[in-house]
């Protein structure tokens, strides 16, 4: 096997580029996948994340564009990926490991507008990175001939099917010539994935580097039992961040979107420096909310599926599930964003009782069993901590806020000074001068404000 990448076919200025990025040897799925892609082979690869998979394309794909060059609204390479962020993160690659070549690289994502990206259409493509929805939109909108592409990648295909995606891939792949090159990558391989790749593919060469649906040996994974109350589960997370040993920075995983904004201020209340990244947000504010998270500038970074998937950050050191995901192979993907590259790793799950036949999926997928405690605590503090608001006094019905229990019981042993208010049924008619609550005029021991403010005589 190869232990370098000069040795694999690659070109001298492709293996300058990675050399100057500090990586000397390939990794398994690299080392394995390179060589049939130069081949112009069809190629399944499956291998769980953090293990190269984004350059075991990028590399060779380099490589075999060294010649030619890409006409206007014609692309010669397609890159399909599920969400904004991977695409934007496969750019990366391409300008970093394509720094010595020419190339052309466009990337059609939503919340840029059209107008830019048609520009670098009208230029002419080398490589084309995008998600299925804007692609379409350009190809709709006749901006886009996809008759010239020679290499078709599908990236992160498990995603795709869990995301709606795969009609998309199905129309894309019916627009493209039928002699082309198609790559398909994933970290799981669920049924329905393997039956499509009859439609996708040409004689394949399959690749698995890793057992399929296994986590990385060097994550250490336990789980947590908590309670069912919002609270408790917060309380939770924090104590198990302030325990954690040589954590540099951390993603916090929720199953839904509206819990994110919420557990976030929780966070940033308690003095965390917590970040959100969801994909409601736009995406201005989704790549700045990214960008300081990869720079450091946020260290607990609480995120939904679709925004974190397959983000390539090497240094996080630890993931948290807030909430256990229902669908075993998200654990997967979701502690796959700490050890990478051969780094230690920890990632923590929050179990309520109703998360326990999550849990039980997980262990059976990953063929593991996931170590167990319970946390302890004191639900009437942290419950006060949490939810300071729920010490304010209480409004009544009247509008008159409630008295604290402690000062009802006072206010029960001290004689009342104020009159009697009438009930609804005995309340007296006011009208008039038959009032008996009212007070003449000028009889008052208290003169109102306004008659104390001195009056400005004209002179």
């Amino acid at each position: 096997m190869s232990e370098k990448f000069s040795n694999l076919g690659l070109s001298q200025s492709v293996v300058d580029a990675v050399t100057d990025a500090g990586y000397t040897q390939p990794t398994d799925i690299q080392q394995k996948a390179i060589p049939h892609i130069l081949e112009k082979r069809d190629i399944v690869g499956i291998a769980q994340t953090g293990t190269g998979k984004t350059a075991s394309f990028v590399l060779p794909m380099l490589t075999l564009l060294g010649k030619g060059r890409a006409r206007a609204r014609m692309p010669r390479t397609l890159i399909l990926e599920p969400t904004r962020e991977l695409a934007a993160q496969v750019h990366e690659n391409f300008e970093k490991y394509g720094k010595n070549h020419k190339l052309t690289v466009a990337l059609l994502i939503g919340g840029v507008s059209f107008e830019e990206q048609n520009k670098k259409l009208d230029r002419g493509a080398d490589v084309l990175i995008a998600t299925p929805g804007r692609l379409l939109d350009h190809f709709e909108r006749g901006r886009l001939l996809m008759t010239g592409v020679e290499i078709f990648v599908i990236d992160e295909a498990d995603r795709m099917l869990d995301m709606g995606f795969v009609p998309d891939i199905e129309r894309v792949s019916a627009l493209l010539p039928k002699r082309r090159q198609t790559l398909l990558f994933s970290a799981t391989m669920p049924d329905e994935i393997a039956k499509l790749t009859s439609k996708f593919l040409t004689n394949p060469e399959r690749i698995e580097v890793a057992r399929q649906n296994s986590t990385a040996e060097t994550i250490t994974q336990k789980a947590v039992k908590v309670g069912t109350k919002p609270f408790e589960k917060r309380a939770a997370l924090r104590d198990q961040i302030n325990a954690a040993k040589e954590l540099n920075n951390a993603i916090v995983f929720c199953n839904r979107k509206r819990d994110i904004a919420t557990l976030t201020r929780s966070l940033e209340r308690h003095g965390f420096n917590a970040g959100a990244l969801h994909g409601d947000m736009d995406q201005k504010s989704r790549m700045a909310t990214l960008d300081g998270f990869k720079a450091g500038k946020i260290k607990i970074l609480v995120a939904s599926d679709v925004a974190a998937r397959g983000l390539d950050i090497p240094e996080v050191s630890h993931v948290y599930n807030f909430d256990v995901p229902t669908h075993a192979e998200d654990y997967v993907h979701r502690i796959g964003r700490t050890g990478r590259a051969g780094r230690s790793g920890q990632a923590i799950s929050l179990v309520t009782k109703a998360d326990e036949k999550y849990l039980t999926a997980i262990e059976k997928l990953i063929e593991q069993t996931i170590p167990v405690e319970t946390f302890q605590q004191d639900g009437a503090d942290n419950a006060a901590q949490e939810n300071p608001k729920s010490e304010r006094p209480k409004r009544t019905r009247g509008g008159k806020k409630q008295q604290p229990a402690e000062n009802a019981e006072k206010s029960a042993e001290a004689p009342s000074t104020e009159s009697p208010k009438s009930t609804k049924t005995g309340r007296k008619k006011r009208s008039g001068h038959d009032n008996q609550d009212r007070v003449p005029f000028g009889q008052s021991d208290q003169v109102p404000a306004f008659l104390l403010r001195p009056v400005r005589r004209a002179s």
